[in-house]
């Protein structure tokens, strides 16, 4: 599974591989030669005796080119001598991450340090070069791909990473036992569609819970932005629980780790499923007709067959039909209860 990190200060880099720099939040790397302070993930200054001047705040975090592996970017500085600059932004800064040494080999040590500081004073830019040991590459993500409860929406994963409040089961985020139901809608880069499988599901516990999977998301219909797929959920309390049920969603992807996310549900109480319900008013129909066919045989032999409904009416027509007159009251008596 991958979830998004606890923090702002990650990155893919060009392979969708994820790198995690949260432990690097804060720490600072000072470049002697002009007095500059980059604080990873924080802010970029520049430090003197007349005081400091702010280059920016932490804005985003992408992948780089070329020798550079990873780009930093730092807007909304001081605006002093920078009114004219893009958008009023003020001072900005570029830091460019490079995993592993400078290039010109003035890196030492291995917490990593600034290779090299240029400015553009028409620009009111600073540009940074940063060596770092960034680690191991964590799990590769499926970039593009949601999974929200409407079809523009992704509050359950977001770029192929499982956000706060589904990466595991949680009370707070638990479906209410009256919901029988949750609609899920799928979305991914219509190239890479065909890549997603179809989901696979895990109920813990395993008893106590009837889940099933349908929509055009659980038969493996391809997923793009113009035309989600629904995967809805049905679930059905068989048996009350204090703490909610975990339901456990994968979705593999060929070459990249999979989807995976976690819907919890309550079970304050059962709930009786449709088969129950069919067999329940199967059983009271057939009673109904056995009522009423035996009421009817029963006033049938003992008040003949005119106790039948309709039978009055019947009898009419047809002498219509044989014509006879159906105004003789005697010929009509006699044919209903006989000569005495």
């Amino acid at each position: 599974a991958v979830s998004v990190p606890n923090s702002h200060c990650y990155a893919l880099d060009n392979s969708s591989y994820l790198y995690d720099f949260t432990d690097w939040i804060g720490h600072p790397f000072e470049y002697d030669g002009k007095d500059l302070v980059v604080r990873f993930c924080k802010d970029v200054e520049s430090r003197s005796q007349m005081g400091y001047v702010d280059f920016g705040r932490y804005n985003y975090f992408v992948a780089g080119s070329g020798s550079v592996n990873f780009v930093q970017n730092f807007y909304n500085g001081d605006l002093m001598n920078c009114e004219y600059s893009v958008d009023k932004m003020g001072r900005t800064a570029q830091l460019n991450i490079i995993c592993g040494g400078c290039l010109n080999g003035a890196c030492k040590g291995d917490i990593g340090c600034i290779c090299n500081v240029s400015y553009d004073k028409k620009m009111c830019r600073v540009l940074v070069e940063l060596a770092i040991p960034c680690g191991k590459r964590g799990p590769r993500v499926f970039k593009g791909f949601t999974v929200g409860f409407h079809p523009r929406s992704w509050e359950v994963v977001y770029n192929g990473m499982t956000q706060l409040g589904f990466e595991k089961p949680y009370h707070q985020f638990s479906f209410g036992t009256e919901q029988t139901s949750v609609s899920l809608y799928l979305t991914a880069i219509s190239s890479l569609s065909g890549l997603v499988g179809k989901p696979i599901f895990k109920v813990n516990p395993s008893e106590g819970l009837e889940v099933k999977l349908s929509g055009s998301g659980a038969s493996g219909s391809t997923p793009t932005t113009l035309s989600p797929s629904v995967l809805i959920v049905n679930w059905r309390c068989e048996k009350t629980r204090e703490s909610p049920y975990a339901v456990d969603i994968s979705f593999p992807v060929e070459g990249y780790d999979p989807v995976e996310f976690t819907l919890t549900k309550s079970c304050a109480y059962t709930q009786r499923g449709w088969a129950t319900f069919g067999v329940i008013s199967c059983i009271i129909i057939v009673l109904s007709t056995v009522s009423c066919c035996g009421g009817f045989i029963y006033k049938t032999r003992v008040e003949g067959l005119d106790a039948l409904p309709g039978m009055t009416i019947l009898s009419a027509c047809l002498e219509v039909v044989s014509g006879e007159d159906v105004s003789n009251q005697g010929s009509w008596d006699e044919r209903r209860y006989g000569t005495i």
